[in-house]
């Protein structure tokens, strides 16, 4: 997502893809940065209070306007809402620029709000493992810093769990098809005093908007997540278990710019 010129400064200021340390982190300001209140696409709340029942997980996995693209796709109803923002970090209510120089300690993520009824976490994070290649340290494709690291970061035990047992899976996978270790940050939301901030209006479902840019920095492996059965925790496998089916992988599973290619409106599956 940066220019070239951005990018480079980004670099220079950095020292390359190091961590600011947090007494050198930008202040940031007390107010958040104002957003639509409806979701573009899905035509729901973009804050909340979430309805009853409703989760929340964080997402990061590069560039988020495709990572956001993906997610709000998934069928089923599932999906309640989802934002970009920026993630883990040090500055309250950080903006774009801020981010990209690196003087915040953020991510771009994805806040993902989801009914456990109608769609599975499971299913979220394996989307989430094969939309990217989570082995890339600190970058994604073209896109380089410590604001493109790869992360998750969950609100529950059975989240942390599923996360921890999931990404152990998926990087015995890669390492089986001669990919690296997964470099992904994985860390409870309670780390933080704010996990997720919300970026500006013009990142929010930018992908679905007239005249957006057709870009996604994204590097699927194309890579299959092992069957559920074989790495969820016993003790998690009837109440988690995957609602969206094989038959949805083989024809939906991410591949390299797909999300640019797809519609806009969310994936039309019988389940």
């Amino acid at each position: 997502m940066l220019g070239v010129s951005r990018l480079v400064r980004s670099l220079i200021i950095m020292g390359g893809a190091q961590m600011v340390p947090r007494e050198k982190a930008l202040p940031g300001r007390a107010s958040p940065l104002k957003i639509a209140a409806e979701h573009y696409v899905l035509k729901t709340p973009m804050k909340g209070p979430w309805p009853p029942g409703a989760e929340v997980i964080v997402l990061a996995s590069g560039c988020f306007w495709g990572s956001e693209k993906g997610i709000w796709r998934l069928p089923g109803n599932g999906i309640v809402s989802t934002a970009v923002g920026y993630a883990a970090g040090y500055t309250p209510n950080p903006t774009y620029e801020e981010v990209c120089s690196g003087l915040t300690g953020h991510t771009e993520a994805v806040q993902v709000v989801y009914d456990p009824s109608k769609i599975s976490v499971v299913d979220i994070l394996r989307w989430h493992w094969q939309c990217h290649d989570p082995t890339q340290l600190n970058k994604q494709g073209n896109d380089v810093g410590t604001q493109y690291r790869s992360g998750v970061y969950y609100f529950s035990d059975d989240q942390k769990k599923l996360v921890e047992a999931s990404k152990a899976a998926y990087e015995k996978a890669l390492m089986a098809k001669g990919f690296g270790k997964v470099a992904s940050e994985v860390r409870p939301a309670s780390d933080f005093d704010q996990v997720f901030f919300y970026a500006e209006d013009y990142h929010q479902q930018y992908l679905a908007k007239p005249g957006a840019r057709p870009y996604c920095s994204a590097q699927p492996r194309v890579v299959d997540l092992p069957p559920f059965e074989e790495w969820a925790p016993k003790e998690l496998q009837d109440k988690h278990k995957p609602r969206l089916p094989e038959a949805f992988w083989k024809e939906h599973a991410p591949t390299p710019h797909c999300v640019i290619r797809s519609p806009n409106a969310p994936i039309k599956w019988e389940l």
